[in-house]
């Protein structure tokens, strides 16, 4: 018997890791739940690069599904009215929301029971009650939710936290500075179906303050390490209420911490697109100009030199891709990674506050607003 059981462990031993590698090398069978974000050709273009499968797509305006399917290659054969349909017929291991921010928490209300993980569009909730409810869910049901930022592969933002954080290159960070934003959503010409949530203050939770508010807040968390500031203080402007009558156009965030100040500026009143960053610290400055193009000073009488950012190594260089290595290979993001669950209820906080500072024209204080993780 004991011969046999051996055996049997050397048999198991040899046939656990060839099933992880055919896990590894497995597609990750997505679902992706709404076809009314702007964003969501990066999905349905992205299967071969990312290594994942879309079994299934839930959106209800056949229309919209038929002009993305075709364009995209896909059949409508995929095309569910309900997100229950979709599961109930394929299956999926996890999904993509690519709906409205408001509809984010009904998507992780129906997955995280059923054990499907979730990564959605950013940001994470359009409020910190909807964002609170979403973290209880996805630790409830133990499943993956992770929030999906553009400049999260950004080959500049890593570069700049391995010189800030890792090799000490400008000394303790002083100001952090984001300019982020465009001409305007109609103006750059988004879809309607984009355009019907992103400028409805429930669907949306507001306008360019969640639009482009959040990449700062999610780069800055990350940048603090998940310290949270000891202030917000925002201004909110409306300089087109003729294009957008419900919600704000331009935002200016201030969050102030023991000895870092950082500056938002989220804005559809820019007259280009930008997604930019400077850090001054203690001893110099680092500056990402886009995901790109960098500029680092050390020395002030030596000067700036030029630097160009790296691509993300293969198999983390987009969400599809990450979200796969999680899923699939057990992949831990690191503390207060930019698309890990814990810096975005962070953001989510952060934006919360903002909306309330503004509203009530004066400086928040952390403390008094989130007493529990003050």
């Amino acid at each position: 018997m004991k011969k046999l059981l051996l055996i049997a462990f050397a048999i198991i031993t040899q046939i656990a890791p060839v099933a992880s590698q055919e896990k590894k090398d497995a597609p990750l069978r997505v679902g992706v739940v709404g076809l009314v974000h702007g964003h969501v050709g990066w999905i349905l273009s992205n299967e071969k690069k990312s290594n994942i499968e879309i079994v299934g797509i839930v959106e209800p305006n056949k229309e919209l599904a038929r002009r993305l399917t075709k364009q995209h290659g896909l059949s409508m054969d995929i095309v569910f009215d309900t997100i229950e349909e979709m599961d109930e017929a394929v299956h999926p291991e996890a999904v993509n929301a690519f709906n409205s921010t408001f509809d984010h928490l009904e998507t992780v209300r129906y997955c995280a029971p059923k054990g499907i993980h979730v990564m959605v569009e950013k940001p994470l909730a359009v409020s910190w009650e909807h964002a609170k409810e979403m973290v209880e869910l996805a630790r409830k049901h133990n499943i993956h939710l992770l929030t999906n930022y553009e400049t999260s592969w950004y080959g500049s933002n890593h570069k700049a936290y391995d010189l800030i954080i890792k090799e000490k290159a400008i000394g303790q960070m002083r100001k952090i500075n984001f300019h982020t934003g465009h001409f305007g959503p109609i103006e750059i010409g988004c879809g309607d179906e984009f355009l019907e949530w992103l400028t409805d203050p429930v669907l949306n939770g507001g306008g360019a303050l969640m639009d482009f508010g959040c990449y700062g807040a999610n780069i800055s968390t990350w940048l603090m390490s998940g310290k949270t500031p000891i202030s917000v203080t925002c201004t909110t402007s409306s300089f087109k209420p003729s294009k957008y009558p419900k919600v704000e156009d331009d935002a200016t965030i201030v969050l102030q911490y023991p000895d870092t100040e950082v500056t938002i500026q989220a804005s559809w009143n820019w007259p280009h697109h930008v997604k930019d960053m400077e850090v001054f610290g203690a001893t110099g400055f680092v500056k990402c100009k886009n995901g790109t193009d960098m500029e680092l000073m050390t020395d002030e009488k030596i000067g700036p030199s030029s630097l160009k950012a790296n691509d993300l190594p293969k198999g983390e260089n987009d969400p599809f891709a990450i979200f796969k290595k999680v899923v699939h290979e057990n992949y831990k993001l690191p503390a207060y990674d930019l698309t890990s669950l814990e810096n975005a209820q962070i953001v989510v906080q952060i934006l919360e506050a903002a909306k309330i500072s503004s509203k009530e024209g004066k400086t928040v204080l952390w403390k008094n607003l989130y007493p529990e993780n003050k």
